[in-house]
C-alpha cells in the first residue's frame, strides 16, 4: 500500500510526498464512487502497510482502519462523531482530538490527530483540496486514519451493566465567544473539568461566525446535561453549576457568554 500522493503547493509546484498508509486506497475508491455520481458515500477499510525495519530484513506490517466520506450530510464534526462512536464502544478513556496542521493529506485548519491517554490512535479531517484534485474530485472528501493496535491498546475493561437512572436531567444550553484558535476539543475540555459530577454531558451543536460576532471570533454552542443520582437538582443547583463552568471558560479560555 505505499503509494505517492502528488500535492500542490501555494506556488502551483508540484511535489510528491511517500504515504506509507491505507489512505490512497481510499482516495482511489472515494473517487471512482463520486465519478460515477453517487451523491453520498461512507466506506471503511482495514488493510496492512508495510514499513521498513522489520525482523530479517522483512517489513513491519501494522494494520490500519481507514474511514472515508462524502456527501452533503458529510463535514470534519460528523466524521469526529464517527471516530468518538468507535472510541466510545471500546470503552477508551482520557480521550483528547489536538489541532493537527502538519500533514500535507489533510486541510491544515481541519485536521485533528488522536490519542487516548498517551497512546497516538491516528488522525482525522478533510483531504487537502489539492490532494482531492489530484484525484479528480471536487467535492469535500474527509477521512480518518486509525492504528488498529492503538485502537486494541487502549481498549477499556468489559461493559459494565449500570441501572437508569432514576431522576431526571437538567438540560441547559451555552454559547460563548472566544477567538478563533480556541478549539472545540478545548471548550469541551475545560466545561468537562469545571462541571463536576452533575455534569454528564457536554455536546457541541453549533458554530457560528458572523458580523455580530467580530472578526477573529466565534460563537460555539453546547446542550450540557446535569443530573444527580440520588435527587432532582434544583434551578438554582443547575444554575450555580453554569456559573462554575462560565466563569472557567473565561478564565482559562477568555470564552464569554454570548
Amino acid at each position: 500500500m505505499r503509494q505517492s500522493l502528488r500535492i500542490l503547493n501555494p506556488l502551483g509546484e508540484d511535489t510528491s510526498i511517500m504515504r506509507t498508509t491505507a489512505l490512497p486506497s481510499m482516495l482511489e475508491v472515494l473517487a471512482r464512487n463520486c465519478n460515477y455520481r453517487n451523491k453520498s458515500t461512507r466506506l471503511y477499510e482495514l488493510g496492512k502497510v508495510y514499513l521498513p525495519g522489520g525482523k530479517d530484513g522483512l517489513a513491519v506490517e501494522p494494520k490500519f482502519l481507514t474511514l472515508g466520506a462524502y456527501g452533503e450530510d458529510m463535514d470534519f464534526f460528523t466524521m469526529k462523531g464517527t471516530v468518538e462512536a468507535i472510541l466510545k464502544n471500546l470503552r477508551a478513556g482520557d480521550v483528547v482530538f489536538y489541532p493537527c496542521t502538519d500533514d500535507p493529506s489533510y486541510h491544515p485548519g481541519r485536521c485533528a490527530g488522536i490519542r487516548a491517554g498517551e497512546q497516538h490512535i491516528g488522525v482525522i479531517g478533510q483531504i487537502h483540496p489539492a490532494v482531492a484534485a489530484n484525484y479528480g474530485v471536487d467535492v469535500e472528501l474527509y477521512c480518518a486514519e486509525l492504528s488498529f493496535e492503538a485502537l486494541l491498546a487502549v481498549q477499556g475493561p468489559g461493559a459494565e451493566y449500570s441501572p437508569l437512572p432514576r431522576f431526571p436531567a437538567v438540560n441547559r444550553d451555552i454559547a460563548v465567544v472566544c477567538n478563533e484558535e480556541v478549539t472545540v476539543g478545548a471548550l469541551t475540555e475545560c466545561i468537562r473539568r469545571a462541571g463536576g459530577k452533575l455534569l454528564r454531558d457536554a455536546a457541541l451543536f453549533d458554530i457560528y461566525r458572523g458580523k455580530n460576532i467580530g472578526e477573529g471570533k466565534k460563537s460555539v454552542a453546547f446542550n450540557l446535561t446535569l443530573r444527580a443520582d440520588d435527587r432532582s437538582i434544583t434551578a438554582a443547583e443547575a444554575d450555580e453549576e453554569i456559573k462554575t463552568i462560565l466563569e472557567a471558560l473565561e478564565r482559562e479560555l477568555g470564552a464569554v457568554l454570548r
